[in-house]
């Protein structure tokens, strides 16, 4: 009888290039020294050490020293957006983030998994968006490869796991429509 798990020769094979672990290594020192122990409102600071490492970040991006973020050559913010204290922006896949967003305390954005159809478990890395004017409420969590809709509002601890359709509110774990919400005039369009 062959006891030897099916994921034995795999074992020693990383999904990260030597690039990655290096990138991931001095990104978690930086993010542990002169990220974290930056004054609360030194957002710009903030930006520009994450900007370092290759996030493109519009120049009103907000994130709190208490953001958690791996990987973050895989973030892209817009403008006025923000990501509030204890998020975790977990981006092993590409995380776009569009204007005027808001990801309050504690919630989740996590851009990776494993692919559990197969014993060797891979790693996968499926991209998240969230478009312009969305709201990720707090301690809510966004799951890899989901898109959610312009204007979309996920309640305080809703999970998504399927695409969250524009203007609606969703909550609770399965994330499901509660509400619709109705668009709004936007800054740039009143400025036309």
């Amino acid at each position: 009888m062959n006891t030897e798990s099916p994921r034995a020769e795999d074992r020693s094979v990383s999904p990260y290039s030597t690039k990655e672990k290096v990138g991931r290594i001095l990104w978690a020192i930086v993010q542990s020294t002169l990220f974290r122990s930056s004054f609360h409102n030194w957002y710009g600071w903030r930006r520009f050490l994450l900007m370092r490492f290759g996030a493109k970040l519009d120049p009103i991006v907000r994130i709190r020293r208490t953001v958690t973020i791996e990987c973050p050559w895989n973030l892209a913010m817009g403008n006025e957006s923000s990501a509030g204290d204890g998020v975790k922006l977990y981006c092993l896949g590409p995380v776009t983030i569009g204007n005027r967003v808001s990801i309050s305390q504690f919630a989740h954005v996590c851009a990776g998994s494993h692919d559990h159809t197969r014993p060797d478990l891979p790693l996968t890395r499926p991209p998240i968006t969230i478009e312009d004017d969305a709201w990720i409420a707090a301690d809510a969590f966004v799951g890899p490869g989901i898109t959610v809709g312009a204007g979309a509002i996920l309640g305080a601890r809703g999970c998504a796991f399927k695409d969250l359709e524009p203007w609606t509110i969703y909550g609770g774990n399965p994330a499901k429509a509660i509400a619709e919400r109705s668009p709004f005039e936007t800054t740039e369009s009143n400025a036309k």
